[in-house]
C-alpha cells in the first residue's frame, strides 16, 4: 500500500533548480510542483534536460543553484531518505541478463531490506500483475524488449514505492510492447494513488496516461498544463463542406472576412480547411457563407493535439 504522511502536501517542489555541466547548462531555472497522486509528463527532446532534472529529484546529481523538495525532505541531503520512497525505471533498464525474472526481482527486493518471508509473495504478486509467471524462470537475456520493460518496471514498482520516476518507458519498443507498458501504467496511475513523473518524447503516451504535461525546452519548463489546456491555447481549425460548385467562392469569402487565417480548399470536393482561427469564429463563419447564398453541408470544429502543441513550441523541425 502507498504510504502518506500529508495528503495536501505536494509531492515535488523544486524551485530556481539549475545544473550546469561546465559551460553547458543542462537545466536553467526550474520551477515545478506535483501534487500527491498526479501524474506528469516532462516532454520534451533529447537533450532538454528531462533526465538531468529526474537525477536530481532523485538526489544522484546536486544542483548547480535552486532546490527541491520530495516528500518534504531535500534529495541532496536526505538522498537515502528519499531514494527509499522512490521507484525509478530508466532508460536503460540495466537488469541482469544472466539471471532469471524471479531471481531479478528477489535480489532488488534483497536491496530493499524484504523479510525472506514476505519477499516471495511479493515476487509472485508483480509477475503475475505483468504477465511474467510463465517466464518467471527463464533468463532475461531471452526476454523480448517488451517483455524486459515489463519486468523493469514490476522491479521498480515491487518495493511500494509513493513516487515513480520513469525515463523513456517506451523507447525503442514495437507497437505492441509500447501498447502493453502504456496498459501497466495506466493500471499504476489508476487508483492507487501513486505519484508518476514521466520523462518521455511520446506524445501518444502522455496523452493516454497523464493528467499534466510540461513541456521542456533548453533545460526549463515552456509550457505546463493538461492536454486540453494547453491545446486550447492553440487557435483553431474549422472544417466546412459547402454546396457542389461552391467551393472556390466559399474560399474567397473566408479568405476576405478572415485575412489571418489560413484558408484551403481540398483537391476534390467543396471542403475548406480553416486553421488559425481565432476561438468562437464558428458562428460568424457560418453566417459569412448563408449570407453568401452558400449552402452550409457540415462544420466540424477540429480542436488541437497534444501534438500541435508540441511542435507549436519546438517547430516541425525541431
Amino acid at each position: 500500500m502507498v504510504r502518506s504522511s500529508s495528503r495536501d502536501a505536494p509531492v515535488v517542489a523544486a524551485a530556481g533548480l539549475t545544473r550546469r555541466f561546465g559551460e553547458k547548462v543542462a537545466v536553467d531555472g526550474l520551477d515545478l510542483v506535483v501534487g500527491r497522486g498526479e501524474v506528469l509528463a516532462l516532454l520534451g527532446h533529447n537533450g532538454a534536460g528531462k533526465t538531468t532534472t529526474i537525477r536530481m529529484l532523485a538526489g544522484i546529481l546536486t544542483p548547480t543553484a535552486g532546490s527541491a523538495r520530495v516528500f518534504g525532505l531535500s534529495p541532496f541531503a536526505d538522498g537515502p531518505a528519499v531514494r527509499s520512497r522512490l521507484g525509478v525505471l530508466p532508460e536503460k533498464h540495466a537488469l541482469e541478463e544472466r539471471l532469471t525474472a524471479r531471481q531479478n526481482l528477489r535480489y532488488y527486493a534483497d536491496l530493499y531490506g524484504y523479510t525472506r518471508e514476505r519477499v516471495d509473495g511479493r515476487i509472485a504478486e508483480m509477475l503475475t500483475r505483468f504477465g511474467l509467471t510463465d517466464a518467471a524462470d527463464r533468463k532475461v537475456g531471452g526476454f523480448s524488449k517488451g517483455m524486459k520493460q515489463r519486468l523493469a518496471l514490476a522491479r521498480a514498482l515491487q518495493h511500494e514505492p509513493e513516487l515513480l520516476f520513469l525515463d523513456e518507458p517506451t523507447s525503442g519498443l514495437d507497437p505492441v510492447a509500447s501498447r502493453e507498458v502504456t496498459a501497466s501504467l495506466r493500471e499504476q496511475s489508476a487508483g492507487e494513488g501513486r505519484t508518476v513523473v514521466l520523462c518521455t518524447h511520446d506524445l501518444g503516451l502522455a496523452q493516454a496516461v497523464c493528467d499534466r504535461v510540461a513541456v521542456m525546452r533548453s533545460g526549463a519548463v515552456v509550457a505546463i498544463g493538461t492536454p486540453a489546456e494547453l491545446a486550447g491555447r492553440l487557435p483553431g481549425r474549422l472544417i466546412v463542406e459547402v454546396g457542389l460548385g461552391e467551393g472556390k467562392r466559399a474560399l474567397e469569402s473566408v479568405r476576405a472576412a478572415f485575412p489571418d487565417a489560413a484558408v484551403e480548399l481540398a483537391p476534390v470536393g467543396d471542403e475548406l480547411t480553416i486553421d488559425h482561427l481565432p476561438a468562437g469564429s464558428a458562428p460568424r463563419v457560418v453566417a459569412l457563407l448563408v449570407g453568401s447564398e452558400l449552402s452550409v453541408y457540415r462544420v466540424e470544429p477540429v480542436r488541437a493535439t497534444l501534438q500541435d502543441v508540441y511542435f507549436s513550441i519546438y517547430g516541425e523541425g525541431g
